[in-house]
C-alpha cells in the first residue's frame, strides 16, 4: 500500500521500503549528495544531503519514509546545517574547476553550483599525489573522504584494498596499510576512480584532454588557480566560468555506450573520446550487468584499438609475402576461389569459422553465408574451444544452451558451487557480485578446482579433487542426498523424466568409491550434500576447467542433473551457470553459428530447416556439419579444401599446434578476417582487415543471455570494415543479393527466424537498456524454466552419465600440466598485450610450481625449464606459488609466441562435443638455466603479492568518533 508524506507542504506518495532520498529524485526536487551512489548505497560521510523530517535533522539518503511523515529540504534551518557540511568538504577541496579535468560530470561541481555556495576555507593535506599506478593517479588534497571508492573497492567489487585510516591527521585514504598503489594488492580495475565524485581519483588518459584550460603547464596552473581565487571571500564569477566552461566542453568530448570486448560479463559502459583518443571508460549505475564496476581489461584494456599494428588494408599472397590491394580485388579473389572449391569438391569441402567477439549480426550472417550461400553446415565458433560440453549438458537435461538465470541470481543463491571456475581471474565483475553476497549476506561458497586461487581462499569450503574426475564426484554427491532422503521428490514427480534410471546410475558412486578415484573423503562429500539440503537455493558455476577435459559434457550433465535432484532450477536464485569466456560466444552460438544445430539451437528437423529455407529463399544442407576442431583432421584428409576464418587465431587456439600448422599449410584457400597479422593470418591466402568493436554497431548477448546494443564509437581504422559488411561484400560477389544497410536490419531477421530471439529490437535496447532472452510480449526471463522446459511435455530430463578416466601421467611424464586464464590478460594478449600498464604488471608468462616441485627439481622463482608433452616442448620461466599442488604444475594461455600452451597439448577430445581436452596434459618438465641475480616472472609490483586488507565499508563511525567532528543530525 502506498505511503503517503508531505514533501515541501506538498502531498506525495512513496512506496514502502523508499528513503527520503528516493522520493525527492522521483518528484524531481534536487538535495546535493556526493558520498551516496546508487550502486554503493548510503555511505553518511559527506551530511550534504540533510533535510528535515519530522521536525528533525535527518540524511536523506539513509532514512526510510514513513507514512504521514513531514519533509523539508530547504527551510533556513535545513540550509544552515546543510551549509555547516559544505564547508567540511570544501575544507578538503579546492575548488579550480576550469583547471579541472573532471569538470564534465564532477558531481562536487554540481552540488555547489547548484546550492550557490561561493566561498571556501581549504586547508591542503600534508599528503603527496601518488602516481605509482600506470593507470589512475591519486591527489590525497583533492579528496574529500566520502569513502565512495573504500565502499566500491570493499563491498562492491570486494577487492579489499582500499580504507580510511581515520587515525591519521588529516584522515586519508590508504591502499594495503600505507603502500604505495603500485606495490598494493589493487587489481586495477578503476572502480574506485570510476565513483569517485571529485578528481582525487582520475585516469592517467584524460589528464590533460579533458578541458580547454586543464593541458597547460602544472606551475602556471598553479598560479593562475591562485589569482583566480586571492582574497576572494565570494568566488561566484570565477564559478560562473567553471558553469560555462563545464557546458562547452561537451562539444571536445564524445561520450558512447558500448558493451567490453573481452569476457562474458557483459559489462557496459561509455567510452569517452576526443577524436580517436580514448579519454576514460566509465560504467554507469544503470550498467545492467555490471553496475559501476569493471576489470582491469576493461577499464584500461582498450589500447589495442588505435594499435599501430591493426591491419587496415586487404592483404593477397604473392609468393611468400603479402602486398595491399583493394577491396574490389579482395573481395573477387575470396569470392572465386570459394566458388571455384566449391564447384570441384562440394560444399561440404568448405569451412567457415565465425568469431565470438563478433555481434550477433555478424555471427548469424556467417552461418547463413555457410549454409545459405556455401551451402554447408561446416560452420562453427570459439565455444568450440570452451563451453560447448556445457551445452551439450544442459540441452540434454534443460533444453537451453545458457545460464538457468542472471548473475544476480547465481550471487543470490544461499549456497554457491563454483567447480573448474578461476572465477575472481576469469571472469572478476561476477565474482565481485559473488564475494560481496559471501561477505555482507553471509551467504555460503564452496569452491572445486585442482588450484588454490582466490574464489578458494575465500570460499567455507575448497575441494581438491584428482585431476579430471568432477563427474564422478558431482554424482557421488548426488547420491549421498539420495541416501539421505533429501531429494526434491515434488519437483522431481511434477517436472522431470528417467528419474528411476538416474537413481540406479548413480549405485555405483559410494562414498568409498568417490574417494578412491577423486582423492576426496567421503565426509566432505557429506558435508557438500548437507550443505546443498540446508541452502534452500543452489547456484552452480562452472567453466573451462570442466569443459576443457574429454568428460566435459558428462561432467556439465551430471551438474544439470544434481541440480533437478534438488529443484534448484525454474525459481529466482538458482541454477547453471556455465560462464562464457568471449563476449558474444553465447550470442554467435544462439544465433546458429555451431555445426550440430541450426539457429536457436533447433534441430535438423524438416520443420525447421523449411521455416529458414522460406525466409532465406534458398535451400540449405540437411546433414550436420563438422566442428571447428574436426576441421583440422578433415583438412588432412584430404575433405576440407578452403576455409572462411573470422576473428579466431586458430594457430593459438586449438590443440596441438604442429597438427593445426600443418593442417593449414595444406588448404587450398584459406581467408582471415582479422584486426591483426595472427599466426593464423601467416598462412591466408586473402587477409580482410576487420573493424573492432569500437568501431561498429550491432548486439553482444553475455553469458546470462542478456542482449545489449553496442554502438560505434569511432570510425573504422583505416580501411578496414565491420564483419557484416564484410561478409556480405562476399556473399553478394557470390550471387546472394543481400541488401542489408545497417545491423538493426539483421536483427530483425533473427527475431524472425531465432525462435529465442522473437520480439527482440533494437528499440528495446535502445542505451542501456536489455532483455534477457526468450521474450513473452514486452517481458524478457531473468531465469529460465519457470512453468515448463523447452521440451514437448515441458518437463526437464534426467540423463545418465558415464566415465571417461582421464589421460594418465606415466614414469616419463610425471606432472600435470594445468592451464587457464590470469586476470590482466585475455587469450593470446593479442589486444591485452598493446597495452603497456598491463604488460607492466604481467610481461609474460609462467610456470607455477609447488614448493614440493621446486624442492624435487631444484628450482626457484626465475630459473628456466624446458616443458615437454608428447606433441612438443616450450621454455618458461619459473614462479614457486602455492596455488598449485601435488603433481600439478600451472601455464596460463596468455602468449602469442614460443610459450603457448597448445604447443604441448594432445589431441584427445571430448566425444560428444568434440572439445579438446586441454586440461589432461601430462608433462615433464628439465631446469635448463639457473637464475641467481634475475626478478622473478612475476613483477615485484604485481597485486598478488600484496596481501588485502579486508574490513566492512568506510567505517564511517571511526570519523564521528574524532574529535574534529562536527554532527549535524538530530538521529
Amino acid at each position: 500500500m502506498p505511503l503517503r508524506i508531505k514533501l515541501n507542504n506538498r502531498e506525495v506518495t512513496a512506496e514502502e521500503g523508499d528513503t527520503i532520498l528516493t522520493v525527492l529524485e522521483r518528484n524531481g526536487i534536487y538535495v546535493p549528495h556526493v558520498c551516496y551512489n546508487p550502486r554503493l548505497g548510503p555511505i553518511r560521510t559527506c551530511d550534504l544531503c540533510l533535510v528535515e523530517a519530522n521536525g528533525k535533522i535527518v540524511r536523506s539518503c539513509e532514512t526510510k519514509v514513513e507514512q504521514g511523515m513531514v519533509v523539508n529540504t530547504d527551510n533556513e534551518k535545513v540550509k544552515g546545517v546543510r551549509r555547516k557540511a559544505f564547508d567540511t568538504v570544501l575544507k578538503n577541496h579546492n575548488l579550480y574547476c576550469t583547471f579541472c579535468d573532471n569538470n564534465v560530470d564532477c558531481e562536487l561541481h554540481e552540488a555547489v553550483s547548484r546550492e550557490g555556495v561561493y566561498s571556501q576555507h581549504f586547508v591542503p593535506k600534508p599528503y603527496e599525489v601518488d602516481d605509482s599506478n600506470p593507470f589512475y593517479v591519486y591527489d590525497p588534497k583533492q579528496c574529500i573522504l566520502c569513502g565512495r571508492c573504500v565502499e566500491a573497492c570493499q563491498d562492491v567489487v570486494v577487492n579489499e584494498v582500499i580504507r580510511i585510516n581515520w587515525d591519521l591527521n588529516p584522515p586519508r585514504v590508504v591502499w594495503s596499510n600505507g603502500k604505495t598503489v603500485d606495490y598494493s594488492s589493487c587489481v586495477s580495475c578503476g572502480t574506485c576512480v570510476t565513483v569517485c565524485p571529485v578528481n582525487a581519483l582520475m585516469e592517467k588518459s584524460i589528464l590533460g584532454e579533458a578541458g580547454y584550460f586543464t593541458g597547460i603547464n602544472k606551475e602556471v596552473k598553479d598560479k593562475l588557480i591562485d589569482a583566480a581565487k586571492a582574497g576572494e571571500k565570494d568566488f561566484s564569477p570565477f564559478m560562473l566560468i567553471s558553469d560555462i566552461d563545464k557546458r562547452m566542453r561537451n562539444s571536445l568530448i564524445k561520450k558512447t555506450k558500448t558493451v567490453c570486448t573481452f569476457c562474458g560479463t557483459g559489462c557496459s559502459f561509455e567510452v569517452w573520446t576526443k577524436g580517436r583518443k580514448i579519454l576514460k571508460v566509465e560504467p554507469k549505475p544503470e550498467s545492467p550487468a555490471n553496475g559501476v564496476a569493471t576489470c582491469i581489461k576493461g577499464k584500461f584494456g582498450l589500447n589495442f584499438v588505435n594499435s599501430g599494428e591493426r591491419l587496415t588494408k586487404p592483404l593477397v599472397r604473392e609468393g611468400d609475402h603479402f602486398r595491399e590491394t583493394s577491396w574490389e580485388e579482395a573481395i573477387r579473389l575470396v569470392a572465386s576461389k570459394l566458388r571455384e572449391v566449391k564447384e570441384k569438391f562440394g560444399p561440404d569441402s568448405v569451412g567457415v569459422i565465425a568469431s565470438c567477439t563478433s555481434t550477433n549480426e555478424e555471427g548469424y550472417l556467417a552461418q547463413k553465408f555457410a549454409r545459405a550461400v556455401i551451402g554447408t553446415n561446416n560452420v562453427d565458433n570459439c565455444a568450440r574451444y570452451c563451453q560447448s560440453p556445457a551445452t551439450t549438458g544442459l540441452i540434454r537435461t534443460v533444453g537451453y544452451g545458457a545460464d538457468s538465470g542472471s548473475s544476480d541470481d547465481l550471487a543470490c543463491a544461499n549456497l554457491v558451487i563454483l567447480i573448474g571456475t578461476n572465477t575472481a581471474e576469469a571472469h572478476p565483475v561476477i565474482a565481485g557480485k559473488i564475494k560481496r553476497a559471501h561477505k555482507l549476506e553471509g551467504k555460503k561458497l564452496v569452491v572445486i578446482d585442482v588450484r588454490k586461487h582466490e574464489m578458494a581462499e575465500r570460499a567455507d569450503l575448497f575441494v581438491t579433487p584428482n585431476l579430471g574426475t568432477d563427474v564422478v564426484l558431482i554424482n557421488g554427491i548426488a547420491k549421498a542426498i539420495l541416501d539421505h532422503g533429501w531429494e526434491d521428490k515434488e519437483f522431481i514427480e511434477r517436472r522431470t523424466n528417467g528419474f528411476e534410471v538416474y537413481r540406479k546410475s548413480l549405485e555405483k558412486y559410494t562414498t568409498e568409491y568417490v574417494e578412491k578415484v577423486t582423492g576426496v573423503k567421503g565426509d566432505v562429500v557429506e558435508e557438500i550434500a548437507k550443505m546443498i539440503h540446508e541452502s534452500g537455493t543452489l547456484a552452480i558455476a562452472w567453466a573451462m576447467g570442466v569443459t576443457q577435459h574429454q568428460d566435459g559434457s558428462e561432467t556439465s550433465t551430471a551438474i544439470s542433473n544434481l541440480l533437478l535432484l534438488t529443484g534448484n532450477y525454474g525459481k529466482p536464485c538458482s541454477g547453471a551457470f556455465p560462464l562464457r569466456g568471449h563476449a558474444n560466444v553465447q550470442g554467435v552460438g544462439d544465433v546458429g553459428a555451431l555445426p550440430n544445430y541450426l539457429p536457436g539451437y533447433q534441430p535438423y528437423s524438416d520443420e525447421a530447416i523449411r521455416r529458414l529455407e522460406d525466409a532465406w529463399g534458398t535451400k540449405i544442407p540437411r546433414e550436420p556439419g563438422l566442428t571447428s576442431t574436426d576441421m583440422v583432421d578433415a583438412i588432412l584428409q584430404g575433405k576440407i579444401h578452403a576455409v572462411y576464418i573470422m576473428g579466431e587465431d586458430k594457430v593459438l587456439a586449438d590443440s596441438d599446434q604442429s597438427k593445426t600448422r600443418e593442417a593449414l599449410s595444406k588448404l587450398d584457400f584459406l581467408v582471415v578476417q582479422d584486426m591483426f597479422f595472427t599466426e593464423t593470418a601467416k598462412y591466408a591466402h586473402v587477409i580482410l582487415p576487420a573493424a573492432a568493436f569500437l568501431e561498429k554497431e550491432g548486439t553482444f548477448t553475455n553469458t546470462e543471455r542478456r542482449i545489449q546494443r553496442l554502438y560505434k564509437v569511432m570510425e573504422p581504422l583505416g580501411e578496414s570494415k565491420p564483419d557484416w559488411e564484410i561478409i556480405q561484400m562476399v556473399a553478394n560477389q557470390m550471387g546472394a543479393g543481400w541488401n542489408y544497410v545497417h545491423p538493426s536490419q539483421i536483427m530483425e531477421e533473427i527475431s524472425s527466424t531465432v525462435p529465442i530471439y522473437a520480439g527482440v529490437t533494437y528499440d528495446k535496447l535502445e542505451g542501456f537498456k536489455s532483455v534477457l532472452w526468450p521474450l513473452e510480449g514486452n517481458k524478457d526471463s531473468r531465469f529460465l524454466y519457470e512453468e515448463r522446459f523447452p521440451f514437448p511435455d515441458g518437463k526437464a530430463k534426467f540423463y545418465v552419465t558415464k566415465e571417461i578416466p582421464p589421460v594418465k601421467t606415466d614414469q616419463e611424464y610425471n606432472l600435470y600440466l594445468v592451464n587457464g586464464r590470469m586476470l590482466e590478460h585475455f587469450h593470446w594478449m593479442r589486444m591485452t598485450g598493446k597495452t603497456q600498464g598491463i604488460m607492466y604488471k604481467v610481461p609474460e608468462t609462467f610456470l607455477e610450481v609447488s614448493p614440493h616441485t621446486a624442492e624435487s627439481y631444484d628450482l626457484k622463482d626465475g630459473d628456466t625449464v624446458m616443458v615437454m608433452s608428447e606433441t612438443g616442448k616450450l621454455r618458461t620461466k619459473v614462479l614457486v606459488s602455492g596455488r598449485v599442488s601435488g603433481n600439478k604444475v600451472f601455464l596460463s594461455i596468455h602468449d602469442d609466441k614460443d610459450m603457448n600452451v597448445n604447443i604441448v597439448t594432445l589431441n584427445e577430445k571430448d566425444p560428444t562435443a568434440r572439445t579438446p581436452a586441454y586440461k589432461e596434459i601430462p608433462v615433464k618438465i628439465e631446469k635448463i638455466e639457473s637464475c641467481s641475480t634475475c626478478e622473478p616472472p612475476l613483477p615485484r609490483w604485481n597485486p598478488r603479492n600484496a596481501e588485502r586488507t579486508p574490513q566492512r565499508g568506510v567505517m564511517v563511525e571511526r570519523k564521528w568518533e574524532r574529535k574534529d567532528y562536527e554532527k549535524v543530525v538530530d538521529q
